[in-house]
């Protein structure tokens, strides 16, 4: 059976974590949204009865499992698809590393709407101007640097986050990468001058043959404004 992936159309946000992971898995999935319409996904949320409901979008159904949050989806999929070490120590890394990955795209999402989701960018623009600067500053830095050291340490070599071989963390620091790109290109610029085994490790993924097929596709969504990663360009100092 084909895996059941919702989220929302139009953007590639949390989902695109779970959509690499797939993608390079050659893995046989709907996006259920893109393809029968956001009711399909709403009607996941909305159902009654006894259960266990997601919070919100992703979530990915599995036969009758239904697992949300991109952390966990990855951490199920993860040893389905051949992308996460044998043992339950790299196991733990691996959802580790993912869950501070996670982080950074929350703290992302807060540099272009640090009051509230449900205002717009222009009702809280000068919050904004303030939170960016700290976090093209100090946090994308830091994140960064923390998976430069992370490769650096990997007793296995630098060339990937866990073991020898890609994992779905490779891959979602590959988006992280692609997303701060596109926000925040000159701080970005910055910070990836000074971790270049992120920057192999970014061109390595990137350079995979079905991940290369996604990106040159129409399946990939491109980033815009109405997504995690944001370019607005006074947010970049």
């Amino acid at each position: 059976m084909a895996y059941e992936l919702y989220y929302w159309p139009g953007i590639q946000g949390r989902g695109e974590f779970v959509r690499l992971a797939l993608e390079e898995a050659g893995a046989t999935y709907v996006d259920v949204a893109r393809d029968e319409g956001i009711d399909a996904l709403m009607a996941g949320l909305a159902a009654e009865g006894p259960g266990r409901p997601p919070f919100a979008p992703p979530y990915l159904r599995d036969g009758d499992l239904v697992v949300g949050q991109t952390a966990a989806i990855l951490l199920y999929l993860g040893p389905r698809l051949g992308l996460v070490g044998e043992s339950e120590a790299d196991r733990i890394w691996t959802h580790q590393i993912q869950l501070t990955l996670a982080d950074a795209v929350a703290e992302a999402h807060d540099s272009h709407h640090p009051i509230a989701s449900g205002l717009y960018y222009e009702e809280q623009w000068q919050e904004a101007a303030r939170r960016a600067a700290d976090f093209r500053e100090n946090r994308i830095p830091k994140y960064l640097g923390w998976l430069e050291r992370v490769l650096g340490s990997n007793p296995a070599g630098p060339r990937h986050l866990v073991g020898d071989r890609l994992s779905y963390a490779d891959l979602s620091l590959f988006q992280l990468v692609e997303g701060l790109a596109y926000a925040f290109p000159q701080a970005t610029e910055r910070a990836l001058a000074v971790t270049p085994k992120v920057v192999a490790l970014h061109r390595l993924v990137a350079a995979r043959p079905r991940i290369g097929a996604y990106l040159g596709s129409d399946r990939r969504t491109p980033f815009n404004e109405d997504g995690i990663f944001r370019r607005y360009p006074e947010l970049d100092g």
